[in-house]
C-alpha cells in the first residue's frame, strides 16, 4: 500500500496605485462592464459584415471588454468595434527587437484561424493593430498596458515590452474563441470599442510544475508555458529534484541526472534535461515574459541524489532508487564537508544557466534532519545562493531557521496548519522576509476537485473551483504585513500525473482563478461575476485543445 503525504506541499508588492484606482476609477467602469457581461451572456445579437465588405459572415456581437480573465483594472467601453480584415497590418513603429518579436508572436496566433497574412511592419500608420512602447502613465509600471479599440485601429501601448505582451493576451481574449484554432475559421474578427487600462496587483504571479515525480518533456513544458501566458502569469517554478528523480544535468556530478533521473513514481523511465534543454525552456519562457525559478529541494527530498552518490550519505552507503510517494525519510548528511561541495557545485551550475533573480532551495518536510542540523544547513545553503548572485527562495519551513536578508518564503500551509507554524511565518514577515502564498487547500492544483476525481490527491482536502478562487492573498495570513506579500503561486505536483492531458485536467479551470488573484485589483474579487467570466473561457479552452474539468459550480456555455 502506498502512503501519500499528509502534511506537505510535496510538494512586487501591492502598490498604492491599486488603492487609488479602486477608489477613484475602477469600480464604476469595471462593474458597469461586468453588468454588460451578464447581460450579453454568450450569444451575439448583431450583424457584422464579411471581411472586406459584402454580405454578413455571421451575426455576432463583439465580446464585452470586461469579459476577461484576469479581469482588468479599468474598462471604459464605447465607440465602434475594430475588425481584423485581410488588409490588416500589425504595426511595430518603434522597430525595437522586443516589439517586433511580440508583433510576430501575435501574427502567429492569428494567422491560422483568420487565414489572413497580417504582415508585421515597422512602417508607421494610424490603422491596423498598433503595438507601441512609450506610454507615459507611471501607473502602468513594468507590466501594465492600455488597449484602445476603435473603428480604424486597435492600439496597445505600454511602458515596457512585458506590458505590450500582456496587452496582446487581452486582445486575444477579446476575439472570438475560434481564433485559438489551428485551422481557418469563419469571421468576423471584431474587438469591441473602448479602452482597457490595466496593470497587476502583485509583481509575482506564478505556477509551479513538478517534473521530478514524473518527468515531462521540453515540448510538454512549453505547452504549459503557453497556457500560463494566456492568463498573464510571469513566473514558472520548476521543481527539478526530489526523492523520485533528479531532472537537471550537473557536469560536476553527472550521475545525478544519468542515474538519479532514470526513474519516476511507479517505476517509469524518468528522464532529465540537458543543459541545452533547460536553456531552451528558459528561452521559451522568456519569450512569453515568464521567468523560470528553478528549485533544488534540500536537505530532504534528496533520495535521488543520495542514491547517485554514496558519499552524500552519513554512512557512506547509497540507498536504492525510489519510486514511491511517502515523504520525509531522506536527508543530506549535514556534518559532512562534501555535502557543501555538492551544494556549491549544483547552485553554481544552475545559477549560471538561470538569468532570473530567484533560486529555490526547498527546505520542506526535512523530517529526517534534526532541527539543529536543519538550521545549520540552511545557513550554509543560503550563503551559497547569495554567493552566486541569486535571491533565496524556500518553502515556509525556511522561517524555522534564519532567513537571510531578502529571502522569500513560500507558504503552503492550509486550514489545519497549526497556529504556531503560521505565527512563525508571520513573525518572519514582520522581520522583513517576503512571502509567496500558495495555500495547499486553495491553490494546489493537484488536489482532487471532488471525492470522485480520478487524478490527484486529497491530503489537504477537496478543492473545487470556487474554493480555489475565493480567498484574499492580502489577508490570508492574519498578522502578516500586507506589503510582505509578493504574490501568489499555483503549484502542480505530479505523483498521479503523467502527460499534458492530465496536467490540464487538474490545472483548468482552477489556474485562471489563481492568476486573477495575482493580477486583478482586490475590489474586483467576486465569485458571482467571476464564474460568468470563467464560463466564457470554456469554448476558448476547448479551441486550444484543453480538456478541462467541467465544474458544476460554473455555468458553462452550452450546459
Amino acid at each position: 500500500m502506498v502512503t501519500v503525504r499528509s502534511h506537505r506541499r510535496t510538494a512586487g508588492d501591492p502598490v498604492e496605485r491599486d488603492r487609488l484606482v479602486t477608489q477613484h476609477r475602477t469600480l464604476p467602469r469595471l462593474f458597469g462592464s461586468l453588468l454588460l457581461v451578464v447581460a450579453a451572456g454568450f450569444a451575439g445579437i448583431g450583424a457584422a459584415s464579411a471581411p472586406g465588405g459584402g454580405a454578413p459572415a455571421r451575426a455576432e456581437t463583439p465580446r464585452p471588454l470586461g469579459q476577461l480573465v484576469p479581469v482588468p483594472a479599468e474598462v471604459a467601453p464605447g465607440g465602434s468595434p475594430y475588425a481584423i480584415t485581410p488588409s490588416t497590418r500589425i504595426r511595430v513603429a518603434d522597430g525595437t527587437r522586443e516589439v517586433r518579436e511580440i508583433g510576430a508572436y501575435l501574427a502567429g496566433l492569428l494567422r491560422p484561424s483568420t487565414g489572413y497574412a497580417l504582415p508585421v511592419t515597422d512602417r508607421d500608420g494610424r490603422d491596423g493593430i498598433r503595438l507601441e512602447l512609450g506610454d507615459d502613465d507611471p501607473g502602468l509600471g513594468a507590466e501594465g498596458y492600455r488597449l484602445r479599440s476603435a473603428k480604424g485601429a486597435v492600439t496597445i501601448t505600454a511602458r515596457e515590452p512585458a506590458g505590450l505582451f500582456h496587452g496582446v493576451q487581452t486582445l486575444r481574449q477579446l476575439l472570438p474563441d475560434r481564433v485559438e484554432r489551428n485551422s481557418r475559421q469563419e469571421g468576423p474578427w471584431q474587438i469591441a470599442g473602448g479602452t482597457v487600462t490595466d496593470s497587476p496587483r502583485y509583481a509575482y504571479r506564478s505556477a509551479m510544475l513538478d517534473v521530478s515525480r514524473h518527468f515531462f518533456s521540453v515540448a510538454e513544458v512549453k505547452r504549459y508555458i503557453d497556457q500560463l501566458a494566456l492568463y498573464k502569469l510571469n513566473k514558472l517554478h520548476l521543481h527539478l529534484s526530489d526523492d523520485q528523480g533528479w531532472r537537471i544535468a550537473i557536469d560536476s556530478w553527472p550521475r545525478l541526472a544519468t542515474y538519479g533521473g532514470s526513474t519516476e513514481v511507479g517505476g517509469g523511465p524518468g528522464g532529465y534535461y540537458t543543459k541545452s534543454d533547460y536553456q531552451e525552456i528558459v528561452r521559451y519562457a522568456a519569450s512569453r515574459y515568464l521567468e523560470v525559478v528553478p528549485e533544488i529541494d534540500l536537505p530532504g527530498h534528496t533520495n535521488a541524489a543520495l542514491a547517485s552518490y554514496a558519499e552524500l550519505n552519513c554512512d557512506g552507503i547509497a540507498p536504492p532508487l525510489y519510486t514511491g510517494t511517502t515523504v520525509g525519510f531522506s536527508s543530506l548528511c549535514v556534518p559532512k564537508d562534501v555535502t557543501y561541495d555538492f551544494v556549491d557545485d549544483v547552485v553554481r551550475e544552475l545559477a549560471a544557466l538561470t538569468p532570473g533573480k530567484y533560486l529555490h532551495i526547498g527546505g520542506d518536510e526535512a523530517h529526517s534532519t534534526s532541527h539543529e542540523d536543519f538550521v545549520a544547513f540552511m545557513e550554509k545553503a543560503q550563503a551559497v545562493v547569495g554567493k552566486y548572485g541569486k535571491t533565496v527562495m524556500g518553502w515556509h519551513q525556511l522561517t524555522g531557521a534564519k532567513p537571510v536578508e531578502g529571502a522569500v518564503a513560500q507558504y503552503w500551509g492550509y486550514d489545519r496548519t497549526g497556529a504556531a507554524e503560521r505565527q512563525q511565518v508571520v513573525d518572519a514577515a514582520k522581520n522583513g522576509t517576503k512571502l509567496i502564498l500558495s495555500p495547499a487547500d486553495r491553490s494546489y492544483l493537484d488536489m482532487k476537485y471532488t471525492k470522485d476525481t480520478k487524478l490527484g490527491l486529497s491530503w489537504a482536502g477537496l478543492v473545487e473551483v470556487q474554493r480555489s478562487y475565493d480567498w484574499n492573498p492580502a489577508t490570508y495570513l492574519e498578522g502578516a504585513p500586507e506589503g510582505s506579500v509578493l504574490g501568489v503561486e499555483a503549484p502542480l505536483w505530479t505523483e498521479t500525473l503523467t502527460d499534458s492531458a492530465e496536467i490540464e485536467q487538474m490545472a483548468f479551470p482552477r489556474l485562471p482563478g489563481v492568476a486573477e488573484l495575482g493580477w486583478s485589483p482586490a475590489a474586483t474579487h467576486d465569485w458571482e461575476t467571476y464564474k460568468v467570466r470563467l464560463a466564457a473561457q470554456g469554448p476558448r479552452l476547448t479551441a486550444l485543445g484543453i480538456d478541462f474539468y467541467r465544474s458544476p459550480q460554473v455555468p458553462w456555455a452550452g450546459q
